[in-house]
């Protein structure tokens, strides 16, 4: 039996070594005259900004810019960002940079258009007018925001990390250009390559798969799981890294048709109280979330598949859970000292991240307690 669903629409994907070039022509596309151009201070030393900026203003299409993009944006960065463009011309948002460049494009296009703050739309489809077209252009594989209609922004009180989603807040287009990633730092191409790997495990077994997200979380694994190992080792290849961009995307699409778990539900608050990395925080988690979720029968079958896939494509005969250990252990994440006493808060703080409610099997606060003694044994004090 087919479970009943809707899909939801997918930006126009341009993919390619060197497919930046294309940005003024896709511009003109979404009907922009003028351009927002979004990022950070860290794209600026790269040169990639500079590029986007000078073949925008080439081809004659004007473009102010702003480079203070902050990781894990706030709901007080994203109002820096919208004070900025208030002041400025344009008639369509570029964003350049990971995934934080652009959740501060996409929530300042929340405020621009229809006002308030960002918790006013904590949610989903709560903005009423239009908004502005928007392009994104990741310049890592991995959060795969350029393919959803959500912005994560955090609470300034709470620093609960709150999505804000609207089918206009989705890019029009999104342009993946392999060469683009090819200056991350090796820690950012780890951490941001197991963020991806994640979202194409948590979907392809979250309880809001359907038949389009799985094909979207199969075929992201696939790309991923092909040159990650490299990716780790340091020896990614240009092939390599267009196969990591490309799945990152296909990731976001079918978290964007589904959803994620509690790998993501319980790093939010790692991310929140301790200012662990998101990339880390999940990659720490997911291992005891997959033997967790091992339990459920229709998971393990999930499970299995992919360890075939695994196995056909002569990745590792290992089974998945094995393989994405390894993986982790590959990359020496750095380690994370949490005290004992600091378990029963993060757990609480889990057990309310909206990813968790989606997960195949249903966890209590005390689950996640026993997911953090898992998972961060050999990091628990106290």
């Amino acid at each position: 039996m087919i479970n009943p669903f809707a899909s939801r629409p997918a930006p126009k994907l341009v993919f390619g070594p060197g497919a930046l070039r294309e940005l003024p022509a896709c511009v003109r596309e979404v009907g922009g005259s003028a351009v927002l151009l979004v990022s950070d201070r860290g794209l600026a030393g790269s040169g990639h900004l500079d590029r986007a900026q000078r073949l925008l203003e080439a081809a004659g299409i004007p473009v102010s810019v702003f480079a203070d993009a902050q990781e894990n944006p706030t709901e007080a960065d994203v109002a820096v960002c919208r004070d900025h463009a208030q002041g400025q011309t344009f008639d369509c948002l570029v964003a350049l940079g990971g995934g934080s460049s652009l959740d501060t494009a996409r929530a300042c296009n929340f405020l621009l258009t229809n006002g308030g703050a960002m918790r006013d739309y904590h949610g989903y489809g709560k903005a009423v007018k239009p908004m502005l077209p928007l392009i994104a252009i990741p310049t890592t594989a991995g959060t795969g925001s350029e393919t959803q209609s959500y912005a994560l922004v955090s609470r300034d009180d709470t620093h609960e990390k709150m999505a804000c989603g609207d089918p206009k807040a989705r890019a029009r287009l999104a342009l993946l250009d392999p060469e683009l990633t090819a200056t991350m730092p090796q820690s950012v191409a780890i951490l941001s390559g197991l963020d991806a790997l994640s979202h194409a495990l948590e979907s392809a077994v979250s309880t809001r798969r359907n038949e389009i997200s799985a094909l979207y979380s199969e075929a992201a694994f696939g790309h991923l799981a092909i040159a990650i190992n490299r990716v780790v080792a340091g020896s990614a290849t240009s092939d390599d890294r267009g196969h990591m961009l490309l799945g990152a995307a296909l990731a976001g699409l079918a978290i964007e048709n589904s959803m994620l778990g509690a790998a993501h539900a319980s790093a939010n608050p790692l991310t929140a109280r301790l200012g662990v990395v998101h990339g880390q925080a999940v990659s720490l988690m997911l291992p005891s979330v997959m033997r967790f979720n091992s339990a459920d029968p229709a998971t393990a079958a999930i499970y299995a598949r992919l360890s075939d896939r695994l196995k056909a494509s002569g990745v590792t005969s290992l089974p998945v859970i094995d393989w994405v250990v390894e993986l982790i252990s590959q990359g020496a994440l750095p380690s994370v000292a949490i005290a004992a006493s600091a378990l029963p808060t993060l757990a609480q703080d889990a057990s309310k991240q909206w990813t968790g409610q989606f997960n195949p099997r249903a966890l209590q606060v005390d689950d996640y307690v026993t997911l953090y003694r898992r998972a961060l044994s050999i990091h628990v004090t106290g």
